[in-house]
């Protein structure tokens, strides 16, 4: 084997491109505790500092501190750049997004007009040769789009019954294997890809065949670009990565080459930790390494993930407000064969919140099993309790579906790494797809035909047979209408705006899912057992479209462990799911979905009339999978008894569950605290749940945030919302409105 390889168990891994292999192989699980972690070296603490003073004055400014105007962003676009030329040295990871710390790049691929209003926004001029040349000489990504929608397409976006569609911006969502720079180095992967664009097709060019002889050549010309970038820097990516240093450095050049390239709307690192172990475990064997020095690397690599950012548009931080790159990172898991995959590296990553405290960014997922380490379990918790900046993933409903070597590819969306991406396709609201079925398909808010023009209901009171038999003909308009929307999307993302970078890093031959999702989840629910179980009396304008509703009488809510609700809850995830199945998507790819919000409940909301189940018109919807605001009447526990009804066969895409649990709730003391949490995360998850977001505070301290965002113990105040963390001071203040009418449970 070569000598960058010495000392590693060889297996497949050796001959072929599989980085599973080659983890398998060599990992060493850890069921210690976390004793042996290193506090932050002295160089750290002063790049932190840098950089936490980089992010006060960016917040000063408005929250952008310096904006790209003059050069397009590409892998090559800008010569080595460190957080401070006179302290480089210290940086024991380098590179740059682009020529300074924290400044934005110029992305116009994905759309012109949405990259010059990006920079003008905060007023920033993009030289206008550009706007000459991305109209009249190279057609976008968005342009594309909007050239080829349909009337209905226009209709149905305008409305937001369907919404936050990736038309205009990235679509993100898909994960190179980065570690394959580390482990094989540049010069192997290139022989690799060039055997690919020889072998591919028999000669006979159909469309299928071309596109993707020109796709693998724009990956070979990536790759070649990610090793003369790494060269700028004084390091030759060619070969493999020779230490646990290298190692780090290796895979941070092949994501860099990446956040370059693409402004997607999640631009994950994917699960890095356990194969980075592998080469920190043998230099600390070999002595060329102290647990001081492997803990600086991971810090330094997960403060170069805290300063991801993406220059957007207005539109676009409405939706995800917060700032969020959702550089998601996963940590922990099992393997196929049963031991934990649990490493000291994955104590190391979850230690950079405490060395440098919280952060939203890298967006840490522990993928959570009770068979995990119980050590682990507890160290987990404990940082749940002190930063709220993690998350929960069931590895045991992922697993049999994914393998042992699955990313997180956004919030909560498993891929398997190097081997599938995803299609990413944002939200079907199908709060106002029944508000739709109830009208006839005009649209409540508009007052216009958005729907097809069923008849609609005319009757006072609502029948609930009547009422179900209409919103399933409609969602399965919605549905169609849906995949149409997304197959355009994604055929003109491919064509103007494609990944080369990140699909040099993943196999030729690519498995493809198709993510749809959910909005209004719990609102649709909530009221159609207000029509099952109360009398609900609609409300009519002059021209007779309903625009309000009188309920009367108790029913059940979702989130209260009661079967009659939580079992409407399946028949709708079942039943749309069902429907996105029925049509053709894109490449051949497999739908899936999500019941998964983001921060956009809030102007979901505010295209969403008034429900059924008492929400007012154009309030936010409440978030992912989470029960509506002041739904739950019966603790923490069932609460969540009802979310783990939800099957994830039937969202393979996620089904995200954001919980605020008062400290007190918990425990009087952090030992309480923890070990309560832990037997919470255990018996949820062992009841088949998919995801948890776990925020431990109090209202009181969000109100004070809010009020007082100047206090220094805010400006990295860290919380979940829905699949991912912001700041909560970078929300706006209809977010953080939201985010204080959540239900934080004061029980059990």
């Amino acid at each position: 084997m070569r000598e960058e390889w010495r000392n590693f168990e060889g297996g497949h891994w050796v001959d072929d491109i599989n980085v599973r292999s080659f983890i398998q192989h060599n990992y060493t699980p850890y069921e210690g505790d976390a004793s042996f972690l290193a506090g932050p070296t002295e160089a750290t603490n002063t790049l932190w500092a840098k950089v936490f003073d980089l992010q006060k004055q960016e917040r000063a400014k408005g929250g952008v501190l310096d904006c790209e105007t003059e050069v397009v962003s590409s892998i090559t676009a800008y010569d080595a750049a460190y957080i401070d030329v006179e302290t480089k040295g210290l940086e024991k990871v380098v590179g740059l997004q682009t020529d300074k710390p924290l400044k934005r790049a110029f992305m116009p691929f994905g759309g012109i007009k949405m990259a010059e209003q990006a920079a003008s926004t905060y007023g920033y001029q993009v030289n206008p040769k550009f706007d000459k040349i991305f109209n009249d000489y190279h057609k976008t990504h968005n342009q594309a789009v909007f050239d080829a929608y349909t009337d209905e397409m226009k209709r149905i976006r305008h409305a937001h019954v369907v919404t936050g569609l990736p038309d205009t911006y990235g679509r993100g969502r898909i994960v190179g294997d980065y570690r394959r720079v580390a482990l094989y180095g540049i010069d192997r992967l290139l022989e690799e890809k060039k055997k690919d664009f020889q072998n591919c097709g028999d000669g006979t060019m159909v469309d299928d065949v071309i596109r993707l002889r020109e796709e693998i050549a724009d990956q070979i010309k990536a790759l070649a670009a990610m090793k003369i970038m790494a060269a700028s820097y004084g390091f030759d990516i060619g070969k493999p990565a020779a230490n646990a240093k290298e190692a780090v450095q290796w895979l941070y050049f092949g994501y860099l080459a990446a956040i370059k390239t693409q402004n997607g709307a999640a631009m994950s690192v994917g699960r890095v930790s356990t194969f980075l172990d592998i080469y920190i475990e043998r230099d600390l064997k070999e002595g060329t390494l102290t647990e001081i020095g492997a803990q600086e690397l991971i810090d330094h690599l997960v403060m170069k993930l805290r300063m991801v950012k993406f220059a957007r548009i207005p539109s676009y931080n409405a939706l995800f407000s917060g700032d969020p790159v959702w550089a998601t990172l996963e940590v922990a898991g099992l393997g196929q064969d049963g031991r934990s995959m649990v490493t000291k590296n994955d104590y190391r990553f979850l230690h950079t919140l405490e060395n440098m405290g919280p952060s939203p960014e890298p967006n840490l997922t522990v993928l959570y099993s009770k068979r995990l380490p119980e050590n682990f379990r507890k160290y987990a918790a404990k940082i749940s309790v002190d930063t709220s900046s993690i998350q929960y993933e069931n590895d045991d409903v992922m697993r049999p579906i994914w393998g042992d070597d699955y990313s997180i590819c956004c919030c909560v969306s498993a891929t398997q790494t190097g081997k599938e991406i995803q299609f990413f396709g944002a939200r079907a609201n199908l709060a106002k797809c029944l508000l739709y079925a109830i009208n006839g398909g005009v649209d409540e808010k508009l007052g216009v035909q958005v729907g097809p023009e069923y008849r609609p209901i005319t009757s006072q009171v609502l029948d609930y047979d009547e009422v179900l038999k209409k919103f399933e003909q409609m969602m399965d308009w919605l549905a169609g209408a849906y995949v149409n929307v997304l197959n355009l999307i994604h055929y003109m993302h491919d064509k103007y705006y494609y990944e080369a970078a990140e699909m040099a890093l993943i196999d030729t031959n690519v498995r493809r899912t198709f993510a749809t999702g959910i909005a209004g989840f719990s609102h649709v629910v909530d009221s159609l057992s207000a029509i099952k179980y109360a009398k609900v009396t609609t409300i009519r304008n002059e021209s007779g479209l309903v625009i309000d509703y009188k309920t009367e009488g108790d029913f059940p809510r979702y989130g209260n462990d009661d079967d009659r609700a939580d079992e409407i809850a399946t028949w709708l995830l079942k039943t749309f799911i069902t429907d996105i199945k029925k049509h053709h998507t894109y490449r051949n790819s497999e739908p899936t979905t999500s019941i998964l919000t983001i921060t956009s409940n809030v102007v979901y909301g505010k295209a969403t009339g008034a429900m059924p189940d008492g929400r007012k018109a154009g309030e936010p919807l409440s978030p992912g999978a989470n029960p509506a605001y002041g739904a739950e009447q019966n603790g923490l526990l069932a609460s969540l008894n009802s979310v783990a009804k939800l099957p994830y066969e039937f969202a393979l895409d996620g089904i995200s569950n954001t919980q605020t649990i008062a400290p007190s709730t918990l425990g009087t003391n952090e030992e309480e605290r923890v070990s309560t949490l832990v037997r919470v995360l255990d018996g949820y998850f062992a009841k088949g749940a998919h995801h948890l977001n776990v925020n431990v505070f109090g209202v009181d301290k969000l109100i004070d945030a809010m009020e007082h965002p100047e206090k220094p113990e805010y400006a990295n105040f860290t919380i979940r919302v829905s699949g991912y963390a912001v700041k909560f001071i970078d929300l706006t203040k209809e977010q953080q409105l939201d985010v204080i009418a959540r239900s934080a449970h004061t029980s059990l």
